[in-house]
Parts: C-alpha cells; sequence; structure tokens
C-alpha cells in the first residue's frame, strides 16, 4: 500500500489508498538533506525495476530505517528501495534494497493505530562524513512534548495540491496540537485519534500540511524524531492537523526490532 487519506462521503470516515504520483508538502519551502541527514526517500516500483519516491523514512542505525506501517503493508521487498544522502527525490545519494520488513503487530489498517514499520537493508547503510547520511535521534518513552511548541517535518513532492512534483526536498514548520484539540477536531468527520498519535498543524487556520506521498516522513522537535506521518483529511484544509504516530510511545519497541549487530 502507498499513502493514505480520510474521505469522507455520505457521513462515513473511510480510510483509501491514493495514486502514489500525488505527493508534497503543502505551504513548505524547499531545504538540503544536511538539515536532515536521517531522512531518506522510499521508492517503489510495480515491477521491481522502475522505482519512484512515493514515501519517506528515517535512518535509526546501520541496519535499520523507520517508516509508516501503511506504506509497506502487504508489500513483497524486492518491490522497494530507500535512497539516503540526497536532496532529490529520484536522484544521487546512496541507494538500498531490502531483506526484510517488520510491520508493527498491532497495526490496524481502518484506525491506523500503531502505522509504524521498520525495514532492513541488504547492506548496512553508510554513514558519512559531509553530514548527509545519519541516524535519527530517537525519543524515549518519557520525551517532553509540550503543546504548541514547534515541530518540522520534511519530505518530497510539490508544494501545491495538484501541481506537479517537486523533486526537492521541502521542509514546514509547525506546532504540536493538544490530543482534545486533534481529537475534537477529527471527531466532526468521523475519524478518531488516540494517545498513540501526534497532531501537529498550524493553527490560525494557515494551510501548511504534508500530503500524500509524504507518508512515513519524520517530524523532529528540535533535533529529536517525535513521529512520522500516517494520515490526516486532505493536504491544505485549514484546521484539520496531520496526525503521526508518536514515536514516544512507540520507541522501546523500535529498539527491540532495530538490532545494531
Amino acid at each position: 500500500m502507498r499513502a493514505v487519506f480520510v474521505l469522507v462521503a455520505l457521513g462515513l470516515t473511510v480510510v483509501t489508498a491514493v495514486p502514489a504520483n500525488i505527493t508534497g508538502i503543502v505551504g513548505g519551502s524547499e531545504t538540503v538533506i544536511s538539515r536532515y541527514p536521517s531522512i531518506v526517500g522510499l521508492l517503489y516500483s510495480s515491477d521491481g525495476n522502475n522505482f519512484n519516491q512515493v514515501c519517506v523514512g528515517a535512518i535509526v542505525n546501520m541496519k535499520s530505517i523507520m517508516t509508516a506501517a501503511h506504506c509497506v503493508y502487504g508489500d513483497a521487498v524486492y518491490k522497494w528501495r530507500a535512497r539516503a544522502g540526497s536532496s532529490w527525490a529520484n536522484w544521487g545519494g546512496f541507494m538500498y534494497s531490502f531483506k526484510s520488513f517488520i510491520i508493527h503487530p498491532s497495526f490496524n489498517f481502518r484506525t491506523m493505530n500503531n502505522d509504524i514499520a521498520i525495514l532492513h537493508p541488504t547492506t548496512d547503510i553508510a554513514y558519512t562524513i559531509g553530514n548527509v547520511v545519519k541516524p535519527a535521534s530517537i525519543a524515549g518513552p518519557k520525551y517532553n512534548l509540550p503543546v504548541n511548541d514547534i515541530v518540522w517535518a520534511a519530505g518530497w513532492g510539490s508544494s501545491v495540491v495538484g501541481a506537479a512534483p517537486d523533486e526537492k526536498l521541502r521542509h514546514i514548520e509547525g506546532r504540536i496540537i493538544s490530543e482534545h484539540t486533534c481529537s475534537s477536531k477529527y471527531a466532526a468527520v468521523g475519524a478518531n485519534v488516540t494517545s498513540d498519535m501526534l497532531c501537529f498543524g498550524w493553527p490560525y487556520g494557515v494551510s501548511r500540511n504534508r500530503c500524500q506521498g509524504d507518508s512515513g516522513s519524520p517530524v523532529y522537535h528540535h533535533t529529536t524524531l517525535v513521529g512520522i506521518s500516517s494520515w490526516g483529511y486532505g493536504c491544505d484544509i485549514p484546521g484539520y492537523p496531520g496526525v503521526n504516530t508518536r514515536i514516544s510511545k512507540l520507541s522501546i519497541w523500535i529498539q527491540e526490532n532495530s538490532p545494531v549487530f
């Protein structure tokens, strides 16, 4: 599976797969890989030959990459590649194939709870001296993330919904939205936000968010990875935060499934 969004029709909320070529960070700006050296592009091919970036991940260590479970759920490992160390979606950097995926055993495609997977490359990821390939600092179980604090997310795609994809890495600033506020907002459209999820967006009705193709994109608080993009209501609908997998709730599982040796 690839990216997902919440579709509201006839009063029902449905999590639906969308075409992989719809991508974007809406309202963001261009950035460079040296600012986010743990980020990787995840490329998909239906036939195992022609790969294009459709999701995003983050390096946990030399043997593990983290992403959203819904990106790779049900797919064979040969259909995926990772591109590390490049500011561009589909060229440059270092390419890695995979030998195995670990989907969280409690991942629920209907509710999007535990939307996380660990991908194991066939060869170790090589860290670089030039600060373009490095592991992320992962939020622990007790990581403090105050409401309204600034966070940053990064990924690839167009900056305008419906426009052609922009190959250059983009990032977006947002603020942590309280679980109560986020849950209340989504309850109005029939979607459920749980304590295992993390909401971020921009208050005051400003359209800034991620879009399809940015699934799995990391959310950073200072330099610590605190979330990965999971789902949302549209792409630039003011007032609806992006919903992310909350890393602090899953940090022990991440460590257990990301062996260093």
